[in-house]
């Protein structure tokens, strides 16, 4: 009982502290003159927040009521809010902070690009909220292809685990595994985005284009993600070891960072000789375009 009331203070000071550094000016409000305290009065919150005087009182006052996301929408947008303040809001009201990566496409930032191409001879990735790999290094290409001849269709990672031969082959005895997983996110991730054609249009793509596909969907498996060892087979070198490390992107929580890390069993010399051959193959294809 303790930590929901200390919520509903913490709730109750928050929207008071953002309320009291907006002016009126700020908010498009007329000053009506002399003020008790600074920034806008409740009144003048709910007015703009199109709610009731009473119920927002309530709010601010920490008292135990249920409040939509829409209206804390309203209220943060009135309280200029911005995207932490939003999410610290959602989580003071235990509301399901929505996401934004299918309203507008992350972005790669050109210091976490180097970060992906300092991991040298880790294969390693950045995956959007539709499992969409945005960013690469040239050690995941050597691995899995050159991602940057493909459409972006060919570089979701759903697509490519049930259309990619290739990809296929490098998971092994592992690919079911893997493709369960992978269905069984894109299920939970599919529902929390009912709205969104993109899901419902690519869930149709994947049943059309694999039979697979359809069987994990209709089994309705809830698998976790782990980060967990990896055997990658390899049609030149062999069988691969990796350890799976995977993050969130601070600075935009919609990004997963994958990287594959070599055990050292071999596998990092192994990988040296893919990189190496990735990189003069690459150079041969782009010496023979430029003569085109």
């Amino acid at each position: 009982m303790a930590n929901r009331l200390d919520r509903y203070e913490e709730l109750s000071r928050f929207l008071r502290s953002r309320r009291e550094r907006i002016s009126p000016e700020q908010a498009g409000v007329p000053d009506s003159g002399r003020r008790r305290t600074p920034g806008l009065r409740r009144s003048e919150v709910a007015l703009l927040a199109d709610v009731g005087l009473d119920w927002y009182t309530y709010l601010e006052q920490g008292r135990h009521i249920n409040v939509s996301a829409e209206v804390l929408d309203r209220i943060a947008k009135v309280l200029r809010l911005d995207e932490s303040e939003r999410r610290h809001l959602y989580h003071l009201a235990r509301k399901q902070f929505p996401l934004t990566g299918s309203k507008q496409p992350s972005k790669v930032t050109p210091e976490l690009q180097r970060f992906l191409d300092n991991q040298n001879l880790s294969p390693t990735n950045v995956m959007d909220a539709r499992m969409n790999i945005i960013a690469w290094n040239e050690a995941y290409c050597a691995l899995n292809g050159n991602l940057t001849v493909m459409s972006e269709r060919e570089r979701n990672l759903v697509w490519m685990t049930f259309t990619s031969p290739r990809f296929r082959y490098l998971k092994g005895d592992q690919w079911e595994l893997h493709a369960r997983r992978i269905v069984a996110h894109f299920h939970a991730e599919y529902a929390r985005h009912v709205d969104d054609p993109w899901w419902s249009e690519q869930f149709e793509l994947l049943s059309q284009a694999s039979r697979e596909f359809r069987e994990f969907w209709d089994s309705h498996e809830v698998l976790d993600a782990m980060d967990a060892p990896k055997t990658l087979h390899c049609p030149n070198l062999g069988i691969l070891n990796f350890d799976l490390v995977s993050f969130h992107y601070l600075n935009d929580s919609n990004l997963t960072v994958s990287i594959h890390v070599p055990h050292p069993d071999g596998t990092a010399d192994k990988m040296q000789r893919l990189l190496i051959d990735y990189q003069c193959q690459h150079s041969e294809e782009l010496e023979s375009s430029s003569r085109v």
